[in-house]
């Protein structure tokens, strides 16, 4: 080749690359909570940088958006949230970001419970509900498997050229939740019925309840917002002494205190802590939703077994 067509060929040859370069350039996601995100981080794999907004141990019911928060859903190509009014505080910060890229309801189209009570969680709580729907459609692998197809579907219609890898990702994680609900059924199966009753912190199990048959009851609603009456400690209380229930929970997104009361009170043991509503930090015991999912159960199956 000579100079002058070497001269002519490299603002081509310059184009094409900038187009590959473009091309490969990875989707920015922002996800609402540290579950939700690890749901993204699972289907998208290494085409995509995944933020989430609300981090590991942190609650998302009382989360308060920062200008970094704004930030981060400014440059980003998509949001995926779990809806249900779960994030009461995200549209907000959509609108105050400049927002412009594509949104993704994880829970579109999953069958939804109503909340345990109007009048808080079981055994007692405060009137709060998500519109009367429990948003923690997360505690039932079988519904995830529902909110993963989702999100690979709303990031293949956002990212075309890597639809074929949002698939096979999606497929994949759906087996590893398939083989996730079969492992908690026959963990579950070890408990006489009769003991399948749990304490915690808050009404977040409620999905896991109907899925599994396990009781639980929390002193709080589905939100983690307004404390309970002194009436309804007492009440729980008196459950747990009647219904001999020995070890109550409590949950990584919340303050002990009222917990070890609970537990002071009626003579039961505390079993350590619980994973909710948020992943564990990465050194700790729930990293992942698989890793959170199996910690759970575990302590719950010892718990329920104790002498």
């Amino acid at each position: 080749m000579n100079r002058r067509s070497l001269l002519l060929s490299l603002p081509a040859a310059l184009g094409c690359a900038g187009l590959a370069a473009h091309a490969q350039a990875k989707l920015k996601i922002v996800a609402s909570f540290s579950i939700l995100a690890d749901f993204v981080r699972e289907v998208a794999g290494d085409a995509a940088e995944v933020t989430a907004l609300v981090g590991p141990d942190q609650d998302a019911h009382s989360f308060e958006p920062a200008p970094s928060d704004a930030r981060a859903l400014s440059g980003a190509d998509v949001v995926v949230l779990n809806g249900l009014g779960f994030e009461g505080w995200l549209d907000r910060l959509v609108r105050s970001s400049g927002f412009k890229g594509k949104r993704i309801v994880a829970t579109d189209g999953v069958k939804t419970r109503r909340s345990a009570a109007t009048g808080g969680g079981r055994g007692g709580g405060h009137n709060h509900s998500h519109g009367g729907t429990d948003p923690h459609v997360w505690q039932d692998p079988g519904r995830v498997l529902t909110m993963v197809r989702n999100i690979a579907s709303g990031l293949a219609a956002a990212d075309v050229g890597r639809a074929s890898i949002y698939a096979r990702n999606g497929d994949a994680y759906l087996a590893r939740l398939a083989e996730l609900d079969g492992w908690i059924s026959g963990q579950i199966a070890t408990v006489p019925a009769g003991r399948r009753k749990i304490i915690t912190s808050h009404d977040a199990f409620g999905y896991f309840e109907d899925r599994y048959g396990v009781d639980f009851r929390a002193p709080r609603g589905v939100n983690m917002e307004a404390e309970p009456s002194a009436a309804d400690l007492a009440r729980l209380i008196r459950e747990i002494r009647r219904e001999k229930i020995k070890i109550v929970f409590m949950e990584n997104i919340s303050d002990p205190r009222m917990m070890e009361q609970l537990a002071r009170e009626s003579g039961a043991q505390m079993g350590g802590r619980l994973y909710s509503d948020a992943l564990s930090r990465a050194d700790g015991p729930a990293p992942t939703y698989l890793a959170m999912m199996r910690y759970n159960v575990a302590r719950l199956r010892d718990a329920m077994i104790a002498e």
